[in-house]
């Protein structure tokens, strides 16, 4: 008997690689400006920081590109403020590269923010029946007060002390693909600025 397919493990397999259509539409129909490369930069570095943040807490666990799952419960961090930080970091990062770019503003990056509201609401469901069936109880009270991509005002207190902790290294060696590409798309616009403005 075959095992029936779960097309959200497909979307977490390939995540890296949805983002590229939008990115090339967006460097092939830029008009940007000085207003729009600065205010989009800020709301990057703004989404790079909250990923930044969670990944120098998990660590390289959020690279997997195989079955979805976790080690631990993280629940300190930006993790005691929203359950997906990295997925709202992205839609942040989007979000600045669609600003810096102006392209077809704003309706390409209204089509991408929901696409990849979309894609992230089906991998995190996938991710959280994993983390149900690991963690159990202390998971359910933690969804009870966490909401999935809308952050909460004040942090989250675990009644167990945190099995992870911040840890700049490991940021930094997961984090440095996405610094890579974001550098690269940034000097991309900048150089689209140049040569079309």
């Amino acid at each position: 008997m075959t095992e029936k397919k779960d097309i959200r493990e497909w979307v977490f397999t390939y995540r890296s690689y949805t983002p590229l259509p939008f990115l090339a539409l967006m460097l092939v129909l830029g008009r940007p400006t000085i207003t729009s490369i600065v205010a989009g930069f800020v709301i990057v570095l703004l989404g790079e920081c909250l990923r930044f943040w969670g990944v120098s807490i998990v660590g390289s666990e959020t690279r997997t590109t195989g079955a979805v799952g976790g080690t631990f419960l993280i629940t300190t961090g930006p993790y005691a403020y929203v359950r997906n930080p990295l997925y709202v970091g992205n839609l942040l990062l989007y979000a600045g590269i669609g600003v810096m770019s102006m392209a077809m503003f704003p309706w390409l990056l209204l089509v991408a923010l929901v696409w990849f509201y979309v894609q992230y609401w089906l991998i995190v469901t996938r991710e959280e029946e994993y983390l149900a069936q690991q963690f159990g109880e202390p998971f359910a009270e933690y969804c009870r007060h966490v909401r999935r991509f809308l952050p909460r005002r004040t942090p989250y207190r675990s009644g167990s002390p945190s099995e992870k902790t911040f840890n700049l290294a490991e940021g930094l060696a997961s984090e440095r693909r996405t610094l890579q590409a974001i550098t690269i798309v940034c000097v991309l616009v900048v150089v689209l600025y140049l040569v079309r403005g």
